[in-house]
C-alpha cells in the first residue's frame, strides 16, 4: 500500500443550491480529497489555515487517519469561497473568493512526506504545483487538477506542469477551454499531446470520460434522486481515484485507472447527497462497496 500526498486548499464555503444553503461550511479541495482517499490508504495533507480554523475540523481529518503535520496555521482568516448553483448543477456561479491566508501560501513538505508514492496536486496555482514537484523524490503516480482561472491567467506555467503528469483530472468545460476542442473526446486527445499520459474528464451528473493508451473508457455517474450540493464532488472523485491506486500499489496503467475512475465516481455520488463534507464524515468502505455492487448492476448488460 502506498502513501498519498495531497496539496490543496482548506476552506470555509458559503453555498446556495435549489435545496437550501449553508454559510461557513467546511470545504476546500484537501478536505474533500483527504476524507475520500483515506478510506483506501494513508493520506498526508499540505495546506494553510487561519486562526479561525476550528480544531474540530482538523480532528475530522485525524479521526480518519489523515496526517495533518503539513497544515500550517498562520495569523489571519482561512480561505473562503461563496458560490451558487441554480438551473445547471454541473456549474457553480462564484459569488465571492477571499484568499485570506491562502494568498501567500507556499507549500512546505515535511521531510516524511517527500517520499510519498502518490501525489495529487489540487487546483492551486501551477507555480505552487511546481514547487511541490521540486520537493517530492520519486513518486509512482503524479496527478493534478486545474481550473478555468489558471487556464486563463497562468497557461504557460500550467503547460509546464502538464508535461510532468501521469494523470490530469479536469472537468469537461475546462478541458474544452484548455484545448479549444468542441467536445470531450477531442479534448482528451489534445490534452495527452500536452504531456499527461492519462486524462480523466469529469462530467458531473453524466459521469466521466477516460482516455489512456489511445483508448477511451466512459461510465455514467451513479444515479442520485436528489443532488443537494455538488461542491467538492471533483475533489472527492480524485480522492477515490488516487486512493484506489495507492491501496493496491498500482501504477497508472490502463486497467488500474479504469477501476480507479469507477471508484472515483462512486465516492463523488456520496458527496453530492449533502452539503459540505456531511456525507463523507461517517462514510465507510462497506457502504462504498455496497454501492459498487449496485453500480455494477446499473452498467452491466447481460444480453
Amino acid at each position: 500500500m502506498g502513501r498519498i500526498l495531497v496539496v490543496g486548499s482548506l476552506a470555509y464555503d458559503s453555498v446556495k443550491t435549489p435545496t437550501g444553503k449553508v454559510d461557513g461550511a467546511l470545504g476546500g479541495s484537501a478536505n474533500y480529497f483527504g476524507l475520500s482517499a483515506s478510506l483506501f490508504a494513508p493520506v498526508n495533507v499540505v495546506g494553510v489555515v487561519g486562526e479561525d480554523y476550528k480544531e474540530s475540523d482538523a480532528k475530522l481529518l485525524t479521526s480518519r487517519g489523515v496526517d495533518i503535520q503539513g497544515i500550517e496555521r498562520v495569523p489571519g482568516k482561512t480561505f473562503h469561497w461563496a458560490g451558487e448553483y441554480s438551473g445547471d448543477l454541473n456549474e457553480a456561479k462564484t459569488l465571492k473568493t477571499e484568499l485570506n491566508v491562502f494568498e501567500h501560501f507556499h507549500p512546505k513538505l515535511p521531510k516524511q512526506y517527500q517520499d510519498c508514492e502518490y501525489v495529487f496536486l489540487a487546483n492551486i496555482d501551477p507555480v505552487l504545483q511546481a514547487e511541490v514537484l521540486e520537493q517530492v523524490k520519486s513518486p509512482k503516480v503524479v496527478a493534478a487538477d486545474t481550473m478555468n482561472f489558471w487556464i486563463q491567467s497562468k497557461l504557460s506555467d500550467l503547460k509546464k506542469i502538464l508535461q510532468r503528469l501521469d494523470v490530469l483530472l479536469i472537468n469537461e468545460g475546462e478541458a474544452k477551454q484548455l484545448t479549444g476542442a468542441s467536445n470531450a473526446v477531442s479534448a482528451a486527445e489534445k490534452i495527452v499531446d500536452l504531456g499527461p499520459k492519462t486524462v480523466v474528464i469529469k462530467r458531473g451528473e453524466y459521469g466521466f470520460l477516460l482516455y489512456v493508451q489511445g483508448q477511451y473508457y466512459a461510465l455514467p455517474a451513479f444515479p442520485i434522486k436528489q443532488v443537494v450540493d455538488p461542491t467538492g464532488a471533483g475533489d472527492t472523485f480524485a480522492g477515490g481515484f488516487m486512493g484506489y491506486l495507492a491501496k493496491n500499489d498500482f501504477a497508472a496503467d490502463a486497467f488500474a485507472v479504469k477501476k480507479a475512475a469507477m471508484y472515483g465516481t462512486l465516492l463523488a455520488s456520496f458527496t453530492v447527497q449533502d452539503f459540505s463534507v456531511g456525507a463523507l464524515k461517517d462514510l465507510t468502505m462497506d457502504q462504498v462497496e455496497k454501492r459498487h455492487l449496485q453500480y455494477r448492476e446499473i452498467v452491466s448488460i447481460n444480453a
